[in-house]
């Protein structure tokens, strides 16, 4: 029987999820509120697949797909989402993904997604893998920009906040506003999952984006 952790921080959505999955013949070992708990989860239970929402406490689930990868290579993602912008699909892909529905889809498309990702098959839910396709195929011999789930504007912030620079010189130099930036700051916070400026910046320059001041 494929089994299956369940990872969203929703706690009705999760358990009609889970009822939907066992409905179906799956067994869901575990469930997950949050990005960390995820990752535990599916340390301690070793299902075949990791269905995840994307935007969760503590980790997103880009993260927590990149922290899988490495960690439990033998669980494969599939991603199951409300945001379908194309720069995060291709993050979660790029995470290590292997499939990505949107939560508009049925328990029929889902089940057999699930079965599908365990099979070792890469599933992509309707309209997304047309989008992937095109992606790929536009930016073949493109460079892929660091951190590319942030936006340029972001990126622009993040890359100065790595260089130790404040809010308020920020807003100087981007021509925006202090309350802007700030919700900029928040915003990549969310999609890297982190806590505070320090975790940001040091994911920034393990990116290579942006260094301290000489």
């Amino acid at each position: 029987m494929t089994r299956v952790v369940i990872a969203d921080d929703h706690p009705a959505f999760r358990a009609g999820l889970r009822v939907l999955l066992q409905d179906s013949g799956l067994d869901v070992v575990a469930e997950a509120a949050d990005g960390p708990s995820a990752v535990d989860a599916v340390l301690e239970t070793h299902p075949d697949v990791a269905l995840l929402d994307l935007q969760m406490p503590g980790l997103t689930g880009v993260e927590v797909t990149r922290r899988l990868a490495e960690v439990a290579p033998q669980t494969r993602v599939l991603v199951l989402t409300m945001i379908e912008s194309d720069e995060t699909v291709i993050a979660a892909i790029r995470a290590g993904a292997w499939g990505y529905l949107l939560k508009g889809a049925g328990q029929a498309e889902i089940e057999r997604a699930v079965r599908a990702v365990a099979d070792g098959q890469a599933v992509y839910g309707a309209g997304i893998a047309e989008r992937v396709r095109g992606f790929f195929a536009a930016r073949s011999d493109a460079v892929v920009p660091p951190l590319p789930q942030l936006s340029e504007r972001e990126r622009e912030v993040l890359r100065l906040a790595a260089e130790g620079r404040p809010n308020a010189e920020i807003a100087r130099r981007l021509y925006l506003s202090e309350k802007t930036v700030r919700n900029h700051v928040s915003s990549i916070f969310t999609k890297l999952g982190v806590n505070d400026r320090a975790q940001a910046v040091a994911r920034a320059r393990d990116a290579g984006l942006g260094a301290p001041d000489a």
